[in-house]
């Protein structure tokens, strides 16, 4: 066994680099186990120790191993090492590789990929969706690969993504400044107003919102922190306090001076509830805010307003056309979205930026 530092471009997301490596044998035959990242070298030894001891342990027989128990074993070998919210995601898209279930993984062939994915083709889902159950196919089957040296050559081969070129476009909703002003309009409680003001200028993922607690407001600043998202767990009561989606979802954002005022008044007015604590949710108490009273009190304030119906994530939609409209730069609408590559930002608002180069070519159109 060895620890070793990877490099700077071998790093994930969040920058860790640390893993260990060696040949194993498994069902008699050698291969080269790797890891995954750790931020620490320090953790990377440790994992190192409880893999050979579980190694040690583990009897390997797959002879007659089905394509469920292979992924609850991966289930059960991802739960220490992938945040809350990928196993959600796992357990959501399972479903979809139903057909699977009880086929031997040595008998998987690619005519059982053909008929999936004929099926999944013909759901009326997005692109992305139908993609999340082909990642998790291919991960399930990269683990089989891995740790049970079954060959998919086959089947990799023929794998690719859905795309469909005749699906048009989803249009992106959002409130432009006027729209916003009329929405806000109509909001007489300053939890609420303060809450869609957060939303609309600081462009806050949902779950970042509702993670959002006292301690993470400078008020001396004027500045608000994303350190924590909320995952609620279905349509239960259920939540998961989670790190932000990625490193760069970690940051801290200005705010404007009204809006400051706003939560200001907020916090005087929380602070007068028994038991109040910094570590309170701003848009809720002990608790975060649900899911569900979010969205239903978005809905009767937008049918108040006689504004259009948008989404949630639509407000983080309006603050990006907010900012590219008054000239922020690529890097900089990046950074305040807490996007972990300028190319997310890029895919997601290029017709946006289309239209300031559109007024670039007229500004130089205009030049004598």
């Amino acid at each position: 066994m060895a620890v070793r530092q990877l490099p700077k471009e071998k790093a994930t997301k969040d920058g860790r680099r640390w893993c260990f490596y060696d040949r194993i044998k498994v069902n008699g035959l050698t291969k080269l186990y790797v890891s995954k990242n750790y931020m620490t070298k320090s953790e990377a030894i440790k994992a190192e120790r409880d893999f050979l001891v579980g190694l040690e342990n583990k009897q390997i027989n797959v002879t007659n191993m089905t394509f469920k128990q292979l992924y609850e074993e991966f289930y059960e070998y991802k739960k220490d090492k992938v945040k809350a919210t990928t196993l959600r995601s796992y357990r959501r898209n399972i479903k979809q590789l139903s057909e699977f279930y009880e086929l031997k993984i040595k008998d998987i062939k690619l005519e059982h990929y053909i008929q999936w994915r004929k099926r999944i083709g013909a759901l009326d889902q997005r692109d992305k969706t139908k993609n999340g159950y082909y990642k998790l196919l291919k991960t399930i089957l990269n683990y089989g690969t891995k740790w049970h040296d079954y060959n998919f050559t086959s089947i990799y081969n023929k794998m690719e993504k859905f795309n469909n070129p005749n699906r048009p476009p989803e249009e992106m909703k959002f409130y432009t400044w006027e729209e916003f002003k009329q929405f806000v309009s109509v909001i007489d409680d300053i939890k609420w107003k303060s809450l869609f003001e957060v939303l609309f200028f600081c462009g806050l993922r949902r779950g970042e919102l509702r993670g959002l607690t006292w301690d993470n407001i400078d008020f001396y600043n004027n500045e608000l922190s994303v350190v924590k998202n909320v995952v609620q767990e279905g349509d239960s009561r259920q939540y998961i306090v989670t790190t932000p989606k990625t490193r760069t979802s970690t940051r801290t954002l200005p705010l404007p001076q009204k809006v400051m005022d706003d939560i200001h008044e907020l916090y005087f007015r929380e602070k007068k509830q028994y038991g109040f604590s910094e570590k309170w949710y701003v848009f809720g108490d002990k608790e975060p805010l649900s899911a569900h009273i979010l969205r239903h009190t978005k809905n009767k304030y937008t049918q108040l307003a006689g504004v259009k119906q948008i989404r949630i994530h639509d407000f983080r939609h309006s603050c990006a056309s907010v900012l590219i409209n008054n000239g922020a730069s690529i890097m900089v609408v990046a950074k305040f979205l807490g996007h972990a590559k300028i190319d997310e930002t890029l895919n997601t608002y290029s017709h946006l930026f289309k239209n300031k180069m559109d007024e670039i070519v007229q500004t130089m159109n205009n030049l004598e």
